[in-house]
């Protein structure tokens, strides 16, 4: 009888879960960056030489958080922006754990502080969901 109401109750919540719309559903920096991040960077943040930097023990991620953060919303190099696609919340999800991530030792970023920075960029509102990447 108990097996049975614990599966009913699991089948449930499950469902309520799917129910919900895509951006009321959490989203966290890990998820954020296997969708829009680790095809060029790689799950391991090690990238792929002479393609790709390496996240791991880079001086820029896990320096001042601006700098990184404008990476993300201007572009870099090869590196698209993603100022359209990633919302200030997503973008510092995903630098917060990019920046924590494979030993590294940088500072987590709020949204304040990328919403802060996307206006004094003078960049839009992003336009895409909540997972992102229009890449």
């Amino acid at each position: 009888m108990k097996t049975t109401t614990i599966v009913a109750l699991l089948a449930l919540g499950a469902g309520l879960l799917l129910a919900l719309p895509a951006d009321a559903q959490a989203v966290d920096g890990k998820a954020l960056f296997a969708r829009n991040c680790a095809a060029c960077h790689q799950a391991t943040g090690r990238g792929i030489p002479g393609a790709f930097p390496a996240l791991a023990g880079n001086a820029l991620v896990q320096g001042p958080a601006a700098e990184v953060a404008t990476v993300l919303l201007k572009g870099r190099g090869g590196m698209p922006d993603f100022s359209g696609s990633l919302g200030d919340q997503q973008i510092a999800l995903v630098l917060s754990y990019v920046r924590s991530s494979w030993g590294n030792q940088g500072a987590p970023l709020s949204e304040d502080e990328v919403a802060a920075l996307r206006d004094a960029l003078h960049l839009p509102k992003a336009q895409g969901g909540v997972h992102g990447n229009k890449h």
